[in-house]
C-alpha cells in the first residue's frame, strides 16, 4: 500500500478529525483549463480523450498540478457503461452526448444485460495508470475517486437516448409501464456495482454515484426509482481495499428534499447542491454522514474576493467542528464547474476554503 501525502478528503468523508476541509471541484478535469482544451484537441474528441488511458490521466492530473486540490477524480464519462451494453454512444458538437440505439420497445428492455467488463477496460487502465502518475517519491499526492451514473440517471437517458428538459419518454415509461422501467433500473444498479468494484480494484480509492436527474421525480417516485436503486449498487460495493476503507459518495442533484432517508442509504457521504442549507443539513444528518459541497458554480463568474467571500459564508454555514466530534465536510460545487470559469478564480476558491477551514477546525 502506498503511503498517502495527503488523506484529507478520505478522513472527512469518513467523519475522521482533519485540520482543514478538504476540497475537490466536479468537473475539474474540463473545458474552463486551456492546457485540457489542447490535449481534447490531441485526442481528436471527446470519446478519443475518454477512452485513451494516456489522454484520460494526462487530463485528470491537470487541474492538480495548478490548484492544490485534495482529491483527483477519473476522468469518464457517466454513460460508458450503457454504451458498454451495446447502446451506441456518440457525441454530437454542440448537443452533448446521444445513443444510436435507446431504448423504445420491451424487446430492447428485456434483451438488456450487465455488460462485459472487458469493453470497459480502457476506464480500468486508466485508473490503474492515474494511480501511478500521483505518486511521487514515492508517496501518492491525493487520492483518486471512481465514478458511475446512478441506474436511474443512466435510465433516462438509455430512453430518451439523449439528454432532455422534461425526460419525457422516461417518465411516460415510469407511469405507464413500471415493469419495464424497475427491469432497466435492475440491470443498471448490477452493472454500475460491478463497474465501480472494478475501479476499485484498479486503484479508485473512493466511489462516487451521480444521480443527476433523481431530483427531476416525484416525492414517491424518487425514492421507488431512484433511490432504492442507488442503494441496491451501494449494497454491492467493495468498502475496503489495500488496507484502506473506500468510502462511497451519493449525489443527487435537487434531492434536498430526501437528506434523512438518502442518509440511510450506506453511503458514508452525501453530495448536496447549492438550493440546501448545510448548516441545517448538518443538524439533520450529519451525525450518519458527511456532507459535500455546496458554493453555486455561478459565483465562480464573480470576482476573486466575492469568490471567496461566497466560500467562506458556505464554510461558516457548515459551521466549526469540535475536537472528536464526528462530522465531515468536503468543499465542492453544487454541481460541475462551468466551461466558461476563469481559472484565476478557482485559485482564488481554493486558497479561500484552505485558509478559512482552519479557523473552523481548531
Amino acid at each position: 500500500m502506498t503511503a498517502l501525502a495527503n488523506d484529507t478528503f478520505l478522513r472527512a468523508l469518513l467523519r475522521q478529525p482533519t485540520d482543514y476541509t478538504p476540497l475537490w471541484l466536479m468537473r475539474q478535469a474540463g473545458r474552463y483549463l486551456p492546457e485540457y482544451n489542447a490535449t481534447r484537441a490531441r485526442a481528436g474528441s471527446f470519446l478519443g480523450l475518454a477512452q485513451n488511458p494516456d489522454f484520460a490521466t494526462e487530463v485528470t492530473l491537470q487541474p492538480l498540478d495548478r490548484f492544490p486540490l485534495d482529491a483527483a477524480i477519473l476522468f469518464s464519462d457517466i454513460l460508458t457503461v450503457p454504451d458498454a451494453m451495446g447502446l451506441e454512444l456518440r457525441f454530437e458538437a454542440g448537443e452533448g452526448p446521444r445513443f444510436e440505439r435507446p431504448l423504445r420497445t420491451e424487446a430492447d428492455i428485456l434483451a438488456l444485460r450487465v455488460p462485459d467488463l472487458n469493453q470497459l477496460r480502457y476506464v480500468f487502465d486508466a485508473v490503474a495508470q492515474i494511480r501511478r502518475a500521483l505518486v511521487q517519491d514515492g508517496t501518492q499526492r491525493v487520492p483518486l475517486i471512481g465514478f458511475s451514473g446512478s441506474p436511474w440517471t443512466l435510465a433516462c437517458y438509455m430512453v430518451e437516448g439523449r439528454g432532455s428538459d422534461d425526460w419525457r419518454a422516461t417518465k411516460t415509461l415510469l407511469y405507464s409501464r413500471p415493469d419495464l422501467m424497475h427491469r432497466i433500473l435492475a440491470v443498471n444498479a448490477d452493472a454500475v456495482a460491478a463497474y465501480l468494484n472494478a475501479q476499485i480494484d484498479a486503484g479508485a480509492q473512493a466511489a462516487m454515484v451521480f444521480d443527476s436527474w433523481g431530483g427531476t421525480l416525484a416525492d414517491g417516485a424518487f425514492q421507488e426509482f431512484s433511490l432504492a436503486y442507488s442503494r441496491r449498487v451501494i449494497a454491492q460495493l467493495k468498502r475496503e481495499h489495500e488496507g484502506r476503507k473506500v468510502p462511497v459518495i451519493l449525489f443527487t442533484k435537487g434531492g434536498g428534499l430526501w437528506l434523512d432517508a438518502m442518509s440511510h442509504s450506506g453511503a458514508d457521504a452525501l453530495g448536496v447542491d447549492w438550493t440546501v442549507n448545510l448548516g441545517q443539513a448538518r443538524a439533520q444528518v450529519g451525525h450518519r454522514v458527511a456532507l459535500q459541497g455546496n458554493l453555486d458554480p455561478s459565483i465562480l463568474f464573480a470576482p476573486p474576493q466575492q469568490v471567496a467571500e461566497q466560500a467562506r459564508a458556505v464554510l461558516d454555514s457548515f459551521g466549526p467542528i469540535a475536537p472528536g466530534e464526528a462530522v465531515g465536510h468536503v468543499f465542492n460545487l453544487g454541481h460541475g464547474i462551468s466551461q466558461f470559469t476563469p481559472a484565476e478564480h478557482v485559485a482564488a476558491l481554493v486558497e479561500a476554503v484552505h485558509r478559512h477551514s482552519r479557523g473552523l477546525h481548531r
